[in-house]
């Protein structure tokens, strides 16, 4: 579990990390694709942050082509439960992203799990497209590690992105089309009220398209 506060002397250790962590102005779109649980929540995470255009639900890190929901179910694909996010560098940084990932959408610190939602298709995951994105990921995970923000060891696995398969059509936007059932009242709902609080400067009340 992540330290609920973080006290002074944490808040200065990281800042420097922080401040790095400023958008990029001349920085082309970027895609980065992440796993954590059920995409249902991190997609409807995503949505919300400024400076994502685009949060695709889908799978990623497997072996099976083209996959359906039924295949990664059973966990014999290799795949995680993803979400491909597009954004600009220009309005929301790499490590910025990082942070609503790691504080927000999941627990880094459950392995082939989150929640009540158990299997390898449920691990923790980050996919980069780039060397830049791979450093970034790395050198977040080592200032948590550092600085014990988790009591227990961050189980994110970081690699290259091969391929991303979209998820079926029904599981796209669903969060926004089904707010009231159970599963996401109960999981995912608190997802976003914890980014409305955590980051009231990258939350946007509409979600991208």
């Amino acid at each position: 579990m992540m330290k609920r506060l973080l006290g002074p002397i944490m808040l200065a250790a990281l800042a420097p990390f922080f401040i790095a962590a400023a958008p990029h102005p001349a920085a082309p779109t970027e895609t980065i694709v992440f796993a954590g649980g059920c995409f249902w929540g991190v997609e409807a995470v995503f949505e919300h942050v400024k400076g994502v255009s685009s949060a695709v639900s889908g799978y990623a890190g497997g072996t099976t082509k083209s996959p359906t929901y039924g295949d990664v179910s059973s966990g014999s694909t290799g795949h995680a439960e993803s979400v491909q996010v597009v954004f600009d560098p220009a309005q929301v940084s790499r490590e910025q992203l990082l942070e609503v990932f790691f504080r927000v959408a999941h627990d880094p610190t459950q392995r082939n799990r989150q929640g009540p939602d158990v299997g390898t298709q449920y691990r923790s995951a980050v996919f980069y497209s780039s060397p830049a994105q791979q450093q970034a990921v790395q050198a977040y995970v080592a200032v948590l590690t550092k600085n014990k923000v988790y009591s227990q060891p961050i189980v994110t696995e970081v690699a290259p992105l091969t391929v991303f398969y979209p998820a079926e059509s029904y599981h796209q936007g669903y969060l926004g089309r089904h707010p009231d059932q159970p599963y996401i009242v109960i999981n995912d709902m608190p997802k976003l009220e914890n980014l409305r609080r955590t980051f009231p400067a990258l939350y946007r009340e509409t979600p991208s398209t």
